[in-house]
C-alpha cells in the first residue's frame, strides 16, 4: 500500500482470492481499532458478505496477539536481511516480502516441522531456490540486436522472488532498473553495499523503545553489567533477545514526520511482552514426594531482608530481631559501660536467615546480631582463631556411607552457638552506647575457636572420638555393627549411625548442655538440598543456582545445552577489560561453590577461573553461558546409592 486509503480495495481482491484458491469464504476478521476498517464502503461489504467484524480493545494488542506476532516476526525477519547484507532502508518492502517467501517454504514447528507452503499448495512443486539477500549479482541481457563486444550481462543487488513467475528479482542501481529474470548469476559470498555505503538502519526506522515497569527497575537485573555493542538500534523490549545479557535503557530515536508506509508492528507503538523462556519451563517437581516438595517450596518462598529498616517494618523479623536481643541480654553477653579513651570499637550488623522444621515448613526467622571482625587488631581484642568445619569431602563421604548402609540423616541446630564460648579477650562493641563482650558473639574472630572448644568437650565426655583427618568428624564404635558419626559446621550437626539407641543417647547428653533444636531428617545443609529415599541420597543445589539466577537477572534467558563452547579458546588479556572485575570474581567464586553438586560445570569453572586477575568481556560470555546451561539443567544433582561395595572404581580410556 502506498496509503491506507488502498486497504479496502485490497481486502476484496484478497477476499476473491481466498473463495477461488480455497473454496472458502472469510467468516470473521479480527482487526485493531484503525479507523480505515470502520469506513462506510468496508462496514457494508462486511455485513453484505456476513462478514463478523471482531477489533480489541483500545491500547490492548495483545488480544489481537496473532496477527501482531506475524508482524513482530516478519520485521524482525526483514531486520536481519538488511542489516546483514548493509541493504539500505530504502528497500525494506522488499526485505519483507522476501522475508515472507522464506518463512513459508522453512518448516515450521508449529506445523510439527511441515511446511507452510506445501500444506495450502500440496499439489504445487516447491520451487525454492534460496539466495543470499543482498548479495551482488549478475542478469544476463538477452536483448535483440546487441554488437559482440556488448556487456551480456548488469550488475545487480538480488532482492527476492517473484510470486508469480519462476524467476528473481534483482535492482540496477547504476540505471535504476528493477529486473525479473531467470537468467542470473549470483556471487553470494560478496554483499553488493559496504557497510559504509548503507545507512545504519535506525537512522531512518524509528524502532519504539519501552521503558521497564516500575517495579522490574527494583530487581538486580544489571547486578552483573556487560558492555553493549553500539551497532544495532535500540529494541523494544519485545525484540530483545532472551540470550542476550541487559543493556540499560537508551532513549527513543524520534520518529519520522510520515509513518503511513511503515509496517504495522512499527506504527501500532508500545505493546506487552512475554518471556519466551520462563523458568517454570525448566523446574519439575513431579518426581518428588509430598513433604519434600514442600520443603522446595518453603525455601522458595521466604526472601531475606536487604537492609535493617526493611526487616524492622516486617513483623516477623522485627520479632526475631527481638528475639535475639533477649537471648544476648540473658546469656549475660555484655555489660554497658563507656568506652575508655584507649580502647577502640567493633562494629556490628543485622544478619538474617531461615529456620526451615521437620516437617518442610517455615520453623522461625532467625535475626543474628553479628561483629565486624575486620575491625579487630590482632593481639590486642583477638588472638588464635583457627577453628575447624567440615570439608565437602568428608561431607560427600558422610552422605554416601548413609546411602551405601541404608542409615538415616538427623539434623541438629544450636541456638545462638557462640554465646556458649568463653572470651579471654576484652572487646567493645559499637551498640550506642558501646558494651564489653563477656561471651563470644557471631562474627569475632576468636568466636568460632571459643565455641568449637566448648562443643568438642562436651561431645568428648559422651565417648566421642576425634577423627585424625577431619577434627570436624567424630565418631563413636561400640562394635562393627554399632556405630555413630557426627560432623559439625559451627551450629549445623548431621548425624548418622547404626546405633539408633546410641543416636538417642547423643541427641539427649547434647539437649543437657546446650539449646538445641531437633530438625529431624536432614534437608537442608549448608546450601546443599538432602533427599533420602529408598534409592538412596540426592544432593543438589536447586536454590542456590536459583538464587544465581535471579542475582544476575538471567531467569529469562534462553538456556544452552552445553557449559561451555567447544569452539571458543578463551586467552588472557582477550577483549575489552572489564570495568568492574570485582562481579566477575564474586560471580566465579559463587559458580566455584556450585559444582559441589554439578561436577558436569567444573571443568568450565575451572577455566574461567584462571582469568580472576584480569577478566575480559570475552571471558565473562562464557560465564553467561555457564548460567545459561545451570538455567536448563536446575534439577541436576548428585545421588549416592548402595552399590553393594565400598570399593573405589575408576575407569579411564586408553592412555
Amino acid at each position: 500500500m502506498k496509503n491506507r486509503a488502498e486497504l479496502f480495495s485490497i481486502f476484496q481482491k484478497f477476499y476473491a482470492e481466498i473463495q477461488t484458491q480455497f473454496i472458502v469464504s472469510i467468516q470473521v476478521l479480527r482487526s485493531d481499532n484503525a479507523r480505515e476498517y470502520f469506513s462506510t464502503p468496508f462496514t457494508s461489504f462486511m455485513s453484505q458478505h456476513g462478514i463478523l467484524h471482531q477489533s480489541s480493545c483500545a491500547h490492548t494488542p495483545q488480544q489481537n496477539e496473532v496477527a501482531e506476532r506475524k508482524n513482530q516476526h516478519l520485521v524482525e525477519t526483514a531486520r536481519t536481511l538488511l542489516l546483514h547484507s548493509h541493504v539500505p532502508f530504502r528497500f525494506w518492502g522488499e526485505a519483507v516480502l522476501t522475508a515472507c517467501y522464506l518463512i513459508h517454504r522453512m518448516p515450521s514447528s508449529i506445523l510439527h516441522d511441515q511446511i507452510p507452503h506445501s500444506l495450502l499448495f500440496p499439489t504445487q512443486p516447491l520451487y525454492f531456490l534460496p539466495h543470499v539477500f543482498g548479495c551482488t549479482c549478475f542478469v544476463h541481457t538477452l536483448t535483440p540486436g546487441q554488437d559482440k563486444l556488448s556487456a551480456k550481462a548488469t550488475k545487480c543487488i538480488f532482492l527476492g522472488y517473484s510470486r508469480l513467475q519462476k524467476g528473481y528479482r534483482c535492482y540496477s542501481p547504476a540505471t535504476h532498473r528493477y529486473f525479473l529474470s531467470a537468467n542470473v548469476t549470483f556471487f553470494e559470498d560478496s554483499s553488493f553495499f559496504s557497510s559504509s555505503e548503507s545507512l545504519l538502519i535506525s537512522e531512518v526506522l524509528p524502532l519504539p523503545y519501552i521503558s521497564p515497569p516500575s517495579d522490574a527497575l527494583s530487581r538486580p537485573l544489571q547486578v552483573y553489567y556487560h558492555r553493549h555493542r553500539a551497532v544495532a538500534p535500540p529494541l523494544s523490549l519485545a525484540e530483545v533477545p532472551n540470550d542476550s545479557p541487559p543493556v540499560p535503557p537508551i532513549s527513543p530515536i524520534p520518529a519520522l514526520s510520515s509513518t503511513d508506509h511503515l509496517p504495522i508492528i512499527i506504527r501500532k507503538g508500545n505493546r506487552s511482552t512475554r518471556n519466551s523462556h520462563p523458568i517454570y519451563n525448566f523446574l519439575s517437581y513431579h518426581r518428588l514426594s509430598s513433604s519434600y516438595s514442600a520443603f522446595i517450596s518453603t525455601l522458595s518462598s521466604v526472601s531475606l531482608p536487604k537492609r535493617t529498616s526493611e526487616a524492622l517494618s516486617h513483623p516477623g523479623w522485627r520479632q526475631a530481631m527481638v528475639d535475639e536481643m533477649a537471648a544476648l541480654y540473658s546469656s549475660g553477653t555484655w555489660d554497658l559501660v563507656s568506652l575508655p579513651l584507649s580502647k577502640s570499637t567493633v562494629g556490628c550488623r543485622w544478619v538474617y536467615t531461615v529456620k526451615v522444621g521437620p516437617d518442610g515448613q517455615v520453623d522461625r526467622l532467625k535475626a543474628r546480631l553479628v561483629a565486624k571482625d575486620y575491625t579487630q587488631i590482632y593481639g590486642c581484642d583477638y588472638g588464635d582463631t583457627f577453628s575447624p568445619v567440615a570439608k565437602i569431602a568428608p561431607v560427600r563421604l558422610f552422605l554416601s556411607m548413609a546411602a551405601m548402609c541404608h542409615w538415616p540423616l538427623y539434623q541438629l541446630d544450636i541456638k545462638n552457638a557462640f554465646l556458649h564460648g568463653e572470651l579471654l579477650e576484652e572487646v567493645y562493641m559499637e551498640q550506642p552506647p558501646g558494651f564489653v563482650l563477656r561471651r563470644s558473639l557471631y562474627g569475632l574472630k576468636q568466636s568460632p575457636q571459643a565455641w568449637f572448644g566448648r562443643f568438642s568437650s562436651v561431645v568428648q565426655e559422651f565417648g566421642m572420638l576425634w577423627s585424625e583427618v577431619d577434627h570436624s568428624v567424630f565418631y563413636h564404635h561400640n562394635s562393627l555393627s554399632h556405630c555413630i558419626y557426627l560432623v559439625v559446621y559451627v551450629d549445623d550437626i548431621v548425624i548418622t549411625g547404626s546405633d539408633q539407641e546410641g543416636i538417642q543417647r547423643l541427641k539427649q547428653h547434647l539437649f543437657n548442655h546446650f539449646q538445641i533444636k531437633d530438625l529431624g531428617k536432614l534437608k537442608y545443609f549448608l546450601g546443599l538440598e538432602i533427599a533420602q529415599s529408598s534409592s538412596g541420597v540426592v544432593m543438589s543445589q536447586r536454590k542456590y543456582a536459583l538464587d544465581i539466577l535471579e542475582e544476575t537477572g538471567m531467569l529469562e534467558y534462553k538456556p544452552v545445552d552445553t557449559p561451555m563452547d567447544p569452539n571458543v579458546k578463551l586467552v588472557p588479556g582477550q577483549g575489552e577489560r572489564l570495568r568492574d572485575p570485582g562481579r566477575y570474581r564474586r560471580l566465579v567464586g559463587k559458580l566455584n561453590y556450585l559444582t559441589i553438586t554439578r561436577p558436569d560445570i567444573s571443568f568450565p569453572v575451572s577455566v574461567v577461573s584462571q582469568f580472576l586477575q584480569s577478566p575480559c568481556d570475552n571471558h565473562w560470555d562464557a560465564v553467561i553461558h555457564i548460567l545459561r546451561y545451570i538455567k536448563g539443567t536446575l534439577g541436576q544433582g548428585m545421588l549416592y546409592e548402595d552399590r553393594g561395595h565400598t570399593q573405589i572404581v575408576g575407569y579411564t580410556d586408553v592412555d
